[in-house]
């Protein structure tokens, strides 16, 4: 009699072969389509950056640090290290969006400090 209690541990968790080779296949895919970043992922990753850095300017609150993200950004690209390239596009477009963060908040708040 074989119910669950009384089966051999590895017959009822032997994975077969070809459930095997679906996820190998499957990881290997999924590896593959992220190590795969290429010029075109960084031109879209750059231009995002670059249009936050330019809403930061007419804000008149660009950082210097976003300034050096791109940089670096543009350096790693054309080394040909892609996935740096959008790494570091995808850090300075973070900062762009704080810096307009910050601009906007300013904006409202320093009424705040008035002495009435």
């Amino acid at each position: 009699m074989n119910t669950p209690m009384n089966t051999p541990k590895n017959a009822a968790m032997k994975p077969t072969t070809p459930m095997f080779l679906l996820i190998a296949a499957a990881l290997l895919g999924a590896t593959a389509a992220y190590a795969a970043s290429t010029q075109a992922d960084f031109d879209t990753a750059f231009a995002a950056a670059l249009a936050a850095e330019k809403e930061a300017g007419t804000l008149k609150n660009q950082w210097i640090p976003t300034e050096q993200a791109l940089a670096a950004a543009k350096k790693a690209a054309a080394a040909g290290d892609f996935d740096t390239a959008i790494s570091q596009a995808k850090q300075a477009q973070a900062l762009a969006k704080a810096s307009i963060a910050q601009a906007k908040e300013q904006d409202t708040t320093w009424k705040l400090g008035v002495i009435r």
